[in-house]
Order: structure tokens, then C-alpha cells, then sequence
């Protein structure tokens, strides 16, 4: 994306001008076209690996391999619980159940425990879905309440889009079978990050220049 780097930040809050001086101008929207390239961009290198995590393990297997060279993670391990490295380079997130980001407010939540949660948006006129977001918890059921980076990104991103007449269509899913211990969670988290490279987490930020998160650093 070729927007000004003075555009890379919080995109839809103004300063508040000093006594005397003039308003400080709104930051320009995104233009339509903008957020489609980087859209593009980013379905470019995610379509592929949704079309072979479709296709079975064999298939994801043989990608997530070849970027164990790239990455030097490991390609090969069962931690206790479930949820080994082989499990996640092959994992299809649109396997998983799909549910609104607004789950927390239910009054019992579908999922407790320990997971790895996934953040996907189904762009109207894309091949595949876009991963935006990858993280793992401890407790499921109380990880997505309160302040959340993520949830500032996605309503920025759910703004931008909406001013540009562009659908959204969010949902999150739930891995739970999956370590219980936080290392191991975090070591299956960072492999999902390096396969699919989700824009929102902060590892990936500046790889897609994601123009959405108060601090693209």
C-alpha cells in the first residue's frame, strides 16, 4: 500500500486543537481501491493455503514443511494435549465452528479452557477467506471480553470498509485441542503466525503495512 505514513495510525481520531488555533483536519479515509489492493495482496498469499488445508492434511503438510526452512520452526511434535506443530500447519480454519465476535455476551459461552482462536473476514468478491488474527488463551470464554488490541483493529478496519461501501463478514473460531500449558499454546501460535501471517498480529504488522492498528510497528 502506498498511503503516507501519516495515514498508518489511529486513521479515524483528530487531535484536539489548542485554544485559538483552526481544527485539525480529519485524516483522509482509505479510498475504496486502496483497501481492495491490500486485500489483494493479502489473498494472494492466504488463498493458496486455504485451498490445500480443503484439500487435506497432506496437502497443508507439504506447504508448512517448506516454510519450516524458511522459519526454522520445528515440523514435527505432539505437545501434551494435542495440538502438535503437524496438526497446525495442516489446520483448516474453516473447519472450525464459526461464531460472532459478540460470543462473549452469551449467557454461557460455547468454548472453555484452553485454545488457539482464529479471526477471519469473508471479503464478497474473494476467492477464499482473509485470517486477520491469531491468538491463543487460557480461558476461552473470558479472552475476547474487555480491551483487546484486535477488537480496535477490526473496528477500524469494519469502519474503513464501510465508508469505502465494502461487506464484512467477521466471525472468530476456536482450536481447543491444544496444550494446556501456555508454552506450548504460544509455540502453536507463532507456527499459525509464520504459515498464514495474519495482518493484525503485531509480528506481521509491517509486512502488509496493515493500515488499521494504532501503532503498525
Amino acid at each position: 500500500m502506498t498511503a503516507p505514513a501519516g495515514r498508518q495510525g489511529d486513521l479515524f481520531a483528530a487531535a484536539s486543537p489548542s485554544a485559538g488555533a483552526s481544527p485539525a483536519p480529519l485524516p483522509l479515509p482509505l479510498r475504496r481501491q486502496q483497501l481492495l489492493d491490500w486485500q489483494g495482496r493479502l489473498l494472494a498469499h492466504q488463498a493458496p493455503l486455504f485451498a490445500r488445508a480443503a484439500a487435506g492434511p497432506a496437502a497443508a503438510l507439504a506447504i508448512g514443511a517448506s516454510q519450516g526452512l524458511l522459519f526454522g520452526a520445528a515440523t514435527s511434535t505432539s505437545p501434551a494435549g494435542g495440538g502438535g506443530i503437524d496438526q497446525a500447519t495442516s489446520l483448516n480454519p474453516l473447519a472450525l465452528q464459526a461464531q460472532s465476535l459478540a460470543f462473549w455476551r452469551w449467557p454461557s459461552a460455547p468454548q472453555q479452557g484452553a485454545a488457539i482462536y482464529l479471526v477471519l473476514d469473508r471479503p464478497a468478491a474473494g476467492p477464499s477467506p482473509l485470517l486477520l488474527y491469531v491468538g491463543e488463551t487460557g480461558c476461552a470464554d473470558r479472552r475476547w471480553k474487555g480491551d483487546h488490541d484486535c477488537k480496535r483493529y477490526l473496528a477500524a478496519y469494519s469502519e474503513a470498509l464501510g465508508q469505502a461501501e465494502l461487506p464484512t463478514s467477521l466471525s472468530i473460531r476456536f482450536w481447543c485441542d491444544v496444550p494446556s500449558d501456555g508454552r506450548g499454546r504460544r509455540r502453536l501460535e507463532q507456527t499459525l503466525i509464520r504459515h498464514w501471517l495474519p495482518p493484525f498480529n503485531k509480528e506481521t504488522r509491517e509486512r502488509w503495512a496493515t493500515p488499521f492498528t494504532a501503532d503498525p510497528s
